[in-house]
This record gives C-alpha cells, structure tokens and sequence, in this order.
C-alpha cells in the first residue's frame, strides 16, 4: 500500500506495469503460442510452480547466489515469479526502494544513472541483489529496450526463505562478505 507520496515495496511491484504470467499452456500469456515465450519453463505441480533445471542455472550465475548449493537454489526457484514488460516500460527507477533481484530471461534493457545509459542488461544478466538484503534505493534506473521477461524474488519473500533455510543465509552473507572485500581493495589501490 501507499502513504502519502511513499511506496512500500509491496505497492511497488502491484504498480509493475505486469503483462502476463509465463505458464506452460496454449492460449495463455506464456503458454506455447506466446511470441515472448521465456526459455525459463515453471511447470505446474499440486498447485505449485515447480523450477526446472533452467532456472537453477540462472540464480546459480547470480552473484549473490553462486555460493547456494544446488538444493537451496531449488528453493529459491520456485520462489521467484515470471513477469513481463513492455517495450519502453520503467522496471525499477533510481532512488526508489528496491522490491527485490530481477532475472532477464529474454530481452534487452537499458540502465541509467543520473539520466545517462551506462549499461545494457541481456537474457541471463540480473538486477537488485542488493535489495534482498537492505530495500534500499535503486542506484539506476532500468528500462525495457524490447519486450522484457524476468524473474523476480522480492525482498520479503527472500527474507522468508533466509528464516526457512539458514544455510542461504549463509551463503548470501559470504557473497556479500567478498563483494565488499574486493570493493574496499579496489577502492585503495
């Protein structure tokens, strides 16, 4: 929900411009006759998104994540969620609260800082690791380049999982742990 001109990070992601929902099935968004059909497959099982080996693979080369065995990267997978943009469409925009890691399963997006396109993200690059951590603002803005779907693992579900499964704690920590040991190493050479 909103207060006034502050966003929670729940209010943030309903405020996704969401296209649709990618599911293995005909004549849905995603489903087989989809033109922005993801590489990445959830199938259905009791109910319940089950991750495919695919999806492993991406949150294993997510630097935050790469310490997490194979197990626990199971977990997480089937806690992220496919959503979609459109063309043009603002995914996350700097100095606004970070609602979690996004994963690219296909298309482009621009990054930005300060109004100035410093980057572009591509199918496998990820976003927003930081906040699963803190919330904190967003250092850049991101915008779809093309038709854009991706995965997301909001910040209050990852913290979920940290109290569910200590040993992706543990393994977020080290990651962040080395990250910044080589940020205060390359900031004093």
């Amino acid at each position: 929900t909103t207060t006034g001109s502050r966003s929670t990070p729940g209010s943030i992601l309903r405020m996704m411009p969401v296209v649709g929902y990618m599911k293995s099935a005909v004549s849905r968004p995603g489903g087989a006759d989809d033109p922005l059909r993801s590489s990445i497959r959830l199938t259905e099982r009791r109910g319940g998104a089950v991750a495919s080996n695919d999806v492993v693979e991406r949150l294993s080369r997510v630097p935050i994540l790469s310490g997490c065995s194979r197990k626990d990267l199971q977990t997480i997978a089937k806690a992220i969620k496919p959503i979609r943009h459109a063309a043009g469409s603002v995914v996350a925009t700097e100095g606004e609260p970070g609602a979690g890691l996004f994963i690219i399963d296909s298309g482009e997006a621009r990054v930005s800082i300060g109004g100035k396109t410093v980057s572009t993200l591509r199918e496998g690059d990820s976003f927003g690791e930081m906040a699963l951590l803190d919330g904190g603002p967003r250092t850049a803005t991101v915008t779809a380049k093309t038709d854009l779907s991706l995965f997301v693992l909001t910040e209050w579900v990852y913290r979920g999982l940290l109290a569910e499964h200590p040993s992706i704690a543990i393994r977020t920590l080290e990651a962040v742990a080395a990250r910044l040991r080589r940020a205060t190493k390359n900031a004093t050479s």
